[in-house]
């Protein structure tokens, strides 16, 4: 076998980019930040960086999200690291275009994060500004009529502009894996606190999926489902209205019968 000569290929750099996806307002929403570098500096892009020398790519996305969000990964069922700034984290896919970075060959592990409902977001690294954004108006599902043109800039409040380098294929890649993942999973129990009820993870439903749900039918399969939900022993007011059961999210990680998406 002839010797292996790394000078024969090409060198490449390798990112992390994050797919940060909250439900605020009821709606779906994801992080973006204002790059304060070259290359796109001034545009929107999904939070991300660098792969540090010597680092794993699990240990790079969680530690490109603490520098973002404050939020410590967590593996889906055990409790988070820290009580109430967890979050679901999971490699999404790989993104290798070669001219996807104008300033080198740069490969990126994109990686979705979940969690329940954030507060404003901080800036850090080279970005200059952070918010949150639903991810309606970025993905040009939320157009208004008469402004078709607008559907897939990836553009917050429906600027000119669209996400810097492909992000917004990977934000449409990221909500696309969370919509479908809730359907046989027990995922959509991230996007809400350690405690909730069937109201608040209905909310979570719609607003993933974008549609209004049947609130005694979905009461019925979600109780219904082994293993995917288990009494907490109390109730709340929050919501308003009359004593509500608070349940926790129960051991099942796949879902059976699934929660089928509607269709729309």
């Amino acid at each position: 076998m002839s010797p292996y000569d790394p000078s024969a290929f090409p060198p490449f750099a390798v990112t992390v980019d994050l797919v940060v996806l909250t439900v605020r307002r009821h709606a779906l929403c994801t992080l973006i930040v204002r790059r304060g570098e070259p290359p796109f500096q001034g545009r929107w892009a999904l939070p991300g960086g660098f792969v540090r020398e010597g680092e794993d790519l699990g240990a790079a996305a969680a530690r490109e999200l603490v520098e973002e969000t404050g939020l410590h990964a967590h593996d889906p069922g055990d409790p988070p690291p820290v009580p109430g700034n967890g979050a679901h984290l999971e490699q999404l896919a790989t993104y290798g275009a070669p001219d996807r970075d104008p300033r080198m060959r740069v490969v990126s592990v994109a990686h979705l994060a979940l969690a329940p409902d954030l507060p404003a977001p901080r800036a850090g690294g080279d970005a200059n500004s952070a918010r949150w954004e639903p991810v309606g108006e970025l993905l040009g599902e939320d157009v208004p009529a008469g402004d078709a043109g607008a559907a897939g800039r990836g553009v917050p409040g429906g600027g000119a502009e669209p996400l810097a380098f492909d992000h917004a294929q990977i934000l449409a890649d990221g909500v696309e894996r969370a919509r479908s993942k809730i359907e046989y999973s027990s995922l959509a129990t991230a996007f809400c606190p350690p405690e909730f009820t069937v109201g608040e993870l209905r909310r979570v439903y719609e607003a993933v999926w974008g549609v209004a749900l049947d609130p005694r039918n979905f009461h019925r399969k979600v109780t219904g489902t082994p293993g995917f939900l288990v009494p907490a022993g109390g109730t709340t007011t929050r919501q308003g209205g009359r004593p509500a059961q608070l349940f926790r999210a129960g051991g099942a990680t796949l879902l059976n019968p699934p929660m089928l998406r509607p269709e729309v």
